[in-house]
């Protein structure tokens, strides 16, 4: 299994992570679907080739072949509108706010998955790359679409420790250079 031979490579120094990892997608309350396209999405958006060579194939196993593609689709989409709409929100003028995005967006409208699961993955994403603007709209989406609290909570979770195996890792694969 691919999850425990990268929990077996995170040192012992970040033990935290280890059992995290394996709490957060081992004893996941979400759906298959939406934990393995959160998995799938936020090892792409850690941009660590260790996380991301030894989560996908289990990823695609538990995923059909739309699932799949609409997981990698909300990495790619939010990798573009996380740093656009960050921006806009942190420059202090406020007139940007007001211009169009002129960006091209489908794949939000028609991801080929039910919206929900397009709209968590988005989600964890942004909270990855640190979009607030992102954040709040997906949030404001997937509470208005009856999600609650905790599976919104569940999806960050694993992109938090997603991200943090993918920085340890990275910062161990240097370091040992």
């Amino acid at each position: 299994m691919a999850l425990d031979e990268l929990k077996s490579v995170i040192p012992d120094f970040a033990k935290d992570l280890k059992l995290n990892l394996g709490s957060v997608i081992g004893n996941s309350d979400l759906p298959q679907q939406q934990l393995w396209g959160t998995v799938l999405a936020c090892a792409i958006a850690s941009r660590s080739p260790k996380v991301l060579r030894e989560l996908e194939p289990e990823a695609k196993a538990n995923l059909s072949a739309e699932a799949y593609t609409a997981a990698k689709s909300a990495a790619a989409i939010m990798a573009m509108n996380n740093v656009f709409y960050r921006t806009r929100h942190l420059l202090s003028d406020p007139e940007y706010g007001t211009l169009r995005a002129g960006l091209r967006m489908n794949v939000i409208g028609n991801p080929g998955v039910e919206k929900v699961d397009f709209e968590l993955w988005s989600l964890a994403v942004s909270a990855i790359n640190g979009c607030g603007q992102c954040l709040d709209s997906h949030e404001q989406v997937l509470r208005k679409a009856g999600v609650d609290r905790e599976t919104i909570q569940e999806a960050v979770k694993v992109a938090s420790v997603i991200q943090a195996v993918g920085v340890t890792l990275d910062a161990e694969a240097v370091l040992a250079e």
